[in-house]
C-alpha cells in the first residue's frame, strides 16, 4: 500500500487596489462559497488560522474567502515584500499540516453574518439586490482580494459592507459609488443610492 501525504499547497500572492493590503490564493479551497473577516484580535474563536496570522506582529485584519486570505498590514511595517515569504511559507505548511482554516459552528455564532444568499422573506428588491451582487459585484471584488455583502434596503438606500481588501481602501468608495450604486441605478430603478457600513 502506498501512504500519500496531503495533497502540495500552493500559495501565490496578488497586489490589491488598497497598498495595505495582499490577497494570498491558495490552489485549494479554503472557506468555499462564503467569506469571514476579522478586522481586529477580539474574537478568532471562528478561525484557528486567523488566530495563527495574528501572531505576525504586521498583522492588522484577516479576511478568508473561497481560496484565498486577504491580509492587512500595520502602517508601519516596512514593504510587503519583506514579509511575503514568511507568510507565504507559514500558509503553505498550515494548509498541508491540515490546520483547520474556518470552525463552522464556532462561525455560525460569529456577528459577520451578513449575506448576499436571498432569503424567502426577502422583498423584491431586496431579491434583485442580492441577486445582482453575488452574480455581478462578488467576482469583481473577489479578484481583489475583497468581499461586498448586503445588509439592507430601505426607502431607496442599500446598505453594504465591506470586508477584506475594500475596507478602508482609498478607491473602494469610488467602486462603490461609480460602478456599484450607478449598476444598481440602470439595473434596480427603485435604488436611489448605495452607502457602505462601516464593520
Amino acid at each position: 500500500m502506498i501512504k500519500t501525504g496531503n495533497a502540495i499547497v500552493s500559495i501565490y500572492t496578488e497586489m490589491t487596489p488598497n497598498p495595505e493590503t495582499m490577497k494570498f490564493v491558495a490552489n485549494k479551497l479554503l472557506y468555499p462559497g462564503k467569506s469571514i473577516d476579522f478586522q481586529d484580535e477580539t474574537n478568532l474563536t471562528p478561525s484557528p488560522l486567523a488566530k495563527e496570522l495574528f501572531s505576525f506582529p504586521f498583522i492588522k485584519s484577516v479576511f478568508i474567502a473561497s481560496n484565498f486570505v486577504t491580509l492587512t498590514k500595520t502602517n508601519d511595517t516596512e514593504d510587503w515584500q519583506d514579509v511575503i515569504p514568511t507568510i507565504k511559507q507559514f500558509l503553505k505548511d498550515y494548509l498541508e499540516n491540515g490546520g483547520i482554516v474556518v470552525n463552522e459552528e464556532e462561525a455560525a455564532k460569529y456577528k459577520h453574518e451578513a449575506s448576499n444568499t436571498v432569503a424567502a422573506d426577502d422583498d423584491d428588491v431586496v431579491k434583485r439586490v442580492k441577486e445582482l451582487l453575488e452574480n455581478y459585484v462578488k467576482p469583481a471584488v473577489e479578484m481583489d482580494g475583497g468581499a461586498i455583502q448586503f445588509r439592507s434596503y430601505n426607502d431607496g438606500v442599500v446598505n453594504l459592507m465591506l470586508q477584506g481588501s475594500c475596507s478602508g481602501c482609498p478607491s473602494s468608495m469610488v467602486t462603490l459609488k461609480a460602478g456599484i450604486e450607478g449598476m444598481m441605478k440602470r439595473m434596480i430603478p427603485e435604488v436611489k443610492e448605495v452607502v457602505a457600513e462601516a464593520e
